[in-house]
């Protein structure tokens, strides 16, 4: 971990976890409570990155990500997990291009439509040693996003019994994991066999582009805190109980899912005590929200299937993503995060 400040741990007192964590997992740590006080900056007029957003003297490391972009996969490659474990993956990835489950029409569907999408292309292998301090996170996208890394994970090292570090994978066009072969086009994803989120950078400008987000570097952030909401719950257990229930606005699926984007908003309102960040504008906060919604179900359905069908919903609708994320952005808890209990 680079030298950055951690929050204090949460108290014990406040409301328990949808479920009860099993033996031998992670837990929060007992503490004093700290709420999201980050100071949030006058709206900037500026669309997309503005600078000022690192403290420029923050130190990073680049050690939490591993940089496969450029690479081949090649043949004779052990991939453990087998075909279950990359339906798990796909289930868990905050942008799935649809609603559906495992061989779900939705999905096929979906897929026919992005067929010969590509993003992220490219075959130079890149070296990530050039991002040391926040200042070199100002001047570049490969920077920025380990600092957002670093960032997120120092808050949950600070929150979490036991947590353990879990590495983000930059890869172009298709990599291996260990719940199997994963393409560009299912987007950015955390992957429980081992405990990484996988991304294509290249995705972001198609969030922006075919998605319709608004862009800019806080919309990055949330992809990418979102995925480590996953990777606390896969920590607390959480991700166990899921089962089979998986699709339908009120499944255990998009639960984890809405749990995940509150995540996100929990380490947003604490970012800037991390040591990463300067300052949170409002309108960095828009273009989260912007982000959240472009990837509701019930938008990617009416955009891509022409209709909305509930059943097939895997990750909440555009406003219930908006609504759980301002959650967690406003209280700054994690506890407030419970997503399991009564209706979304």
């Amino acid at each position: 971990m680079s030298e950055a400040g951690t929050n204090p741990p949460l108290p014990a007192d406040q409301p328990q976890l949808p479920y009860p964590l099993s033996e031998g997992h992670a837990g929060f740590l007992d503490g004093e409570e700290v709420r999201g006080t980050s100071p949030v900056a006058p709206t900037s007029d500026l669309r997309g990155y503005h600078p000022g957003v690192f403290r420029k003297r923050a130190r990073l490391d680049p050690s939490q990500i591993e940089d496969r972009r450029g690479r081949s996969l090649g043949r004779g490659v052990a991939v453990g997990g087998g075909g279950i474990g990359v339906v798990v993956a796909l289930l868990l990835v905050i942008l799935n291009l649809s609603g559906g489950g495992s061989g779900s029409t939705s999905v096929e569907e979906t897929l026919r439509d992005l067929a010969g999408v590509t993003v992220g292309s490219g075959s130079t292998r890149s070296d990530l040693s050039h991002c040391r301090t926040g200042a070199d996170a100002e001047k570049s996208e490969d920077c920025r996003i380990v600092a957002f890394v670093n960032s997120i994970q120092s808050y949950w090292q600070g929150q979490i019994r036991g947590y353990r570090e879990s590495p983000t994978v930059f890869f172009t066009g298709a990599t291996t994991t260990a719940c199997g072969r994963a393409t560009t086009e299912v987007g950015p994803f955390y992957c429980p066999a081992d405990a990484s989120v996988y991304i294509d950078l290249g995705f972001f400008q198609e969030l922006t582009d075919r998605f319709g987000a608004a862009g800019g570097p806080l919309a990055q952030a949330y992809v990418l805190a979102h995925e480590y909401g996953h990777h606390v719950q896969d920590l607390l257990g959480i991700l166990d109980q899921i089962g089979n229930d998986r699709e339908g606005p009120q499944s255990a699926g998009v639960r984890s899912e809405l749990q995940a984007d509150c995540f996100a908003g929990v380490w947003t309102a604490n970012a800037v005590e991390t040591g990463y960040l300067a300052r949170i504008t409002d309108q960095d906060i828009a273009d989260a929200l912007s982000a959240a919604a472009a990837v509701g179900d019930d938008r990617i359905q009416r955009e891509f299937q022409g209709h909305v069908n509930r059943e097939t919903w895997t990750h909440g609708s555009s406003a219930d993503r908006q609504h759980w994320f301002q959650t967690g952005f406003r209280s700054g808890d994690p506890r407030d995060c419970d997503t399991f209990h009564g209706s979304i």
